[in-house]
């Protein structure tokens, strides 16, 4: 049995420090800490609480007890900026905050150089909105989430490159910064730190090599999924469903643009090619404001309500923001005020189905790849109705799990950098399928009723 390592896990709502230990063909998992990720507003702003992220951070290193090394995945997109003496300038903006309204629009397509779906909050719109800021003009360097933290570990200062690869500064074909677009746009070049790959060491903590992993939890994610040979697609589902491709060459074309794919980098020079659908935040944020803590029944319950009675386009920017979920997905879906929680979690997850279906056979299209099974991981992985939904919908068999794919992914490419694990990806993904449990959902229903599902939503 080799060292532990620890994976520092950060998601949109919750984040953890998971220990793996490898050994005799196996992988053990223990999840030694967990903490909230609850966002501020304040002034208007919405906020991470950055410094309560980093306790948290420190407290499951400090449960983790001595391990062999450290990586750090989270969210893509949002920063820190650090001044000439390197503090920090201020709490990193949420990605859902309002600040970037409308600027993408100003901006022109920027597809051709940087390869990505046109999202509102791309880094790039978040540095245009923040451009006429003080905070901008006294800043001296960005850093993404993970290597913020990073930094604060180990004092060195990077660009880990699979988090850079969404920020829409980074050029898809170089793998580095895209300059001349970055002066264009009018931005500061000497912001953007040096660009390091997965499995090199960033720096020590307490004498414990911190190793650069697949930063971008998604990334990570697509590290572990237990798939057999190229003929398969995989669903990143949690707070967002990442649904998408495993490539070796970015697809650029108009089509691809108009369809807004995006080519984003991952462990091993390969490419996400990927859309962002809107995952399960809308029911997340449901059962915030229900209060309601019972999940398990409500799934139960919504089992039971008539499938494909109501659906809606997740993909609306309506869905994005915080606040009265339950009142927007009723009205978009024509329910009554009256209408039962069980009633909106079956839209949610239908609807959710209907997304997946549309990325997936677009992708395919795009590509001109085919495929004959998808790996849901994450955790959606646990939500049984979901995955046999998207089973249906997709008309392929669904594999889900494992639930911890992400955490698996940056354990893999620290025990890799440590001569633990060998091989590339076929290797790192064979150990998964021995020793993680996935659930196999067969596809049924009727095409024709999801088509007319589809045609509803105008999709």
């Amino acid at each position: 049995m080799s060292s532990p390592f620890a994976a520092v896990d950060l998601g949109a709502s919750s984040g953890r420090v998971v220990v793996g230990r490898f050994g005799d063909g196996g992988l053990g998992l223990d999840v030694v800490h967990r903490f909230p990720n609850e966002p501020v507003r304040v002034g208007g702003t919405l906020h991470w609480d950055i410094l309560s992220l980093y306790r948290g951070v420190l407290d499951g290193l400090k449960a983790a007890g001595p391990v062999g090394s450290i990586g750090i995945d989270s969210w893509a997109v949002d920063y820190g900026l650090l001044d000439a003496d390197g503090a920090l300038l201020g709490n990193p903006v949420h990605y859902r905050d309002s600040r970037t309204d409308g600027v993408a629009e100003r901006v022109r397509e920027l597809y051709d150089v940087c390869g990505l779906q046109r999202l509102p909050f791309n880094t790039v719109y978040q540095l245009l909105a923040a451009e006429p800021t003080v905070q901008y003009a006294m800043a001296r360097r960005m850093l993404l989430i993970p290597d913020l933290l990073a930094y604060w570990l180990t004092g060195e200062i990077g660009a880990e490159y699979t988090n850079a690869s969404t920020t829409g500064l980074l050029d898809v074909r170089t793998r580095d910064w895209a300059f001349d677009l970055i002066g264009e746009l009018g931005l500061r070049a000497e912001l953007l730190p040096p660009v390091r790959h997965p499995g090199s060491t960033i720096g020590c903590y307490e004498g414990t090599p911190v190793v650069a992993v697949g930063s971008h939890d998604t990334a990570s994610a697509v590290v572990a999924v237990p798939a057999s040979g190229t003929d398969f697609a995989y669903i990143s589902c949690g707070t967002w469903s990442l649904v998408g491709l495993e490539l070796d060459q970015p697809v650029l074309s108009p089509q691809s643009r108009q369809a807004n794919f995006t080519n984003e980098g991952g462990v091993d020079g390969t490419v996400r090619y990927l859309r962002n659908v809107m995952g399960l935040w809308p029911l997340q944020e449901c059962l915030r404001e229900w209060d309601s803590p019972g999940l398990p029944e409500l799934l139960r319950a919504a089992a039971a309500e008539p499938g494909l009675a109501h659906v809606v386009d997740l993909d609306d920017p309506l869905f994005l923001p915080p606040g009265d979920m339950a009142g927007r997905l009723r009205k978009a879906a024509g329910l009554p005020a009256d209408a039962s929680r069980a009633t909106i979690v079956r839209c949610v997850l239908d609807s959710l189905a209907l997304a997946q279906r549309r990325a997936l056979r677009q992708a395919q299209e795009l590509s001109g790849r085919s495929v004959s099974v998808v790996h849901l991981v994450g955790g959606g992985a646990l939500n049984e109705l979901l995955c046999q939904l998207t089973a249906d919908a997709c008309g392929l068999p669904v594999l889900a799990g494992p639930v911890e794919a992400t955490a698996i992914g940056n354990l893999l490419v620290q025990a890799r950098a440590a001569g633990v694990v060998q091989g590339g990806p076929d290797a790192m993904r064979a150990l998964v399928r021995e020793t993680q449990r996935i659930v196999r959902y067969s596809p049924g229903g009727s095409e024709k009723d999801w088509a007319a599902a589809a045609a509803r939503v105008g999709r």
